[in-house]
């Protein structure tokens, strides 16, 4: 079956002249930009890391959904919609346990509202959008692992079996019964661009080594910024998680070749490679380079722009307190972006050679499920309070959309 997806078209030779190549340096300085701007754009402003602790109420407290009696702020609630403590006024000031709900079961866990006064619990205080950097470094370590256990898993063989994973899909896109969804073949979209149009492909060669984590990092930090509240705001940031873990547990048991790495018989070129437009994120030898299957630079595209549409406004839907109504003009900027990012990355996956058209599609299905089962990750929360209790560490009120609200502004 491999003998009929054997092309037999040398590729055009590559003419085009490298873009503007950044410093190593250079993406880490982008992404610590991004998230100290997000650090100081979400900061406390009324709380002090040094010097004597102002305790008081929060304004959180005060809404329409704080507890309305004794009873109820003394009680945290196993159901909380959200992965955030919340920290009602009497109950820390009390220090009681915690009540969490764990796969059915309720459970106790220590209060770590008592450490509130320590130098790291209000560095956190100062600065909520720490703890969401915390979470991206766990995830970016997780994926950092999977070529190692892919590795352990497969042995030698894992090249073999990586490619014999891609010819297979290239095989299920042009011979199965579901053919009529990939009308246009992967190496004709790459061939268009070389023939003709190669600037174009070097500028979506550096847009795929410089989009997927400024762009995702981008998204987090402004989202956080702007979320009409912070359930709405972690609903998302579980699905990008989950997401991300279904995909590396997919890289662990199904390597997978992506097409510029298959045999050149095969028709396809590493533009990338000939473009020198690596990234510093997806390089060095953690880096699994196996990992087509599915795209978390489509994965992330998808769920970022439906957030898009979704505040967009453009069906009826009861609006979430902290967001207004959009104008047309709105509207149409939140639907091109929502539209354009992730037709954009498609474009820049498939032309690049970097993924197949099912690697998109099982992105989509992947982040459908994810955004699904995302409340998974709260039967995680007993774990994350003894994590607190040890490091002596009071969790941070999160400051989700304040200071943007706090400027008369609306999603």
């Amino acid at each position: 079956m491999a003998a009929n997806l054997t092309i037999h078209q040398v590729p055009p030779e590559w003419k085009s002249q490298p873009m503007y190549h950044l410093p190593p340096w250079g993406e880490p300085l982008i992404v610590l930009f991004i998230l100290g701007g997000a650090m100081f754009l979400t900061r406390r402003r009324n709380i002090q890391i040094l010097g004597k602790r102002k305790e008081g109420y929060h304004d959180s407290y005060l809404d329409s959904d704080s507890a309305s009696s004794t009873e109820d702020l003394l009680w945290y609630h196993p159901d909380n919609d959200d992965d955030d403590d919340s920290q009602y006024p009497l109950s820390a000031s009390k220090h009681l346990s915690k009540r969490r709900a764990c796969c059915g079961l309720v459970v106790s866990t220590p209060n770590s509202s008592r450490f509130s006064a320590h130098i790291h619990s209000r560095i956190l205080q100062k600065f909520p959008f720490l703890v969401e950097m915390f979470y991206w470094i766990i995830t970016y370590l997780f994926y950092r692992l999977t070529k190692v256990l892919s590795q352990m898993i497969f042995t030698k063989s894992i090249i073999e079996v990586a490619q014999a994973h891609g010819l297979a899909i290239l095989e299920f896109e042009q011979f199965s019964s579901a053919s009529f969804l990939f009308p246009i073949k992967e190496y004709s979209v790459q061939h268009w661009f070389m023939e003709g149009h190669q600037d174009a492909l070097t500028a979506l060669n550096r847009a795929y080594a410089l989009i997927h984590i400024p762009g995702t990092v981008g998204f987090i930090a402004w989202y956080y910024y702007t979320a009409p509240s912070h359930p709405t705001f972690s609903t998302i940031r579980r699905t990008l998680t989950l997401t991300n873990f279904f995909a590396f547990l997919t890289f662990t048991l199904y390597p997978c070749m992506p097409p510029r790495l298959l045999p050149p018989e095969y028709g396809f070129l590493d533009s990338v490679r000939h473009d020198k437009a690596t990234s510093i994120w997806m390089s060095g030898n953690f880096v699994n380079s196996l990992a087509a299957m599915p795209s978390m630079h489509f994965g992330y595209a998808f769920v970022i722009g439906c957030t898009m549409i979704h505040h967009a406004g453009i069906y009826g839907r009861t609006l979430e307190k902290g967001e207004t109504k959009k104008s047309w003009l709105w509207k149409s900027i939140y639907c091109l972006i929502g539209l354009g990012y992730p037709s954009m990355i498609l474009v820049t996956i498939v032309a690049t050679a970097n993924h197949y058209w099912m690697d998109a599609l099982m992105a989509t299905i992947v982040a459908c499920a994810a955004y699904w089962c995302n409340r998974i990750f709260l039967t995680l929360l007993p774990l994350e309070d003894l994590l607190l209790w040890v490091l002596r560490l009071e969790k941070p009120i999160p400051s989700t959309g304040e200071t943007f609200r706090q400027k008369g502004g609306r999603i």
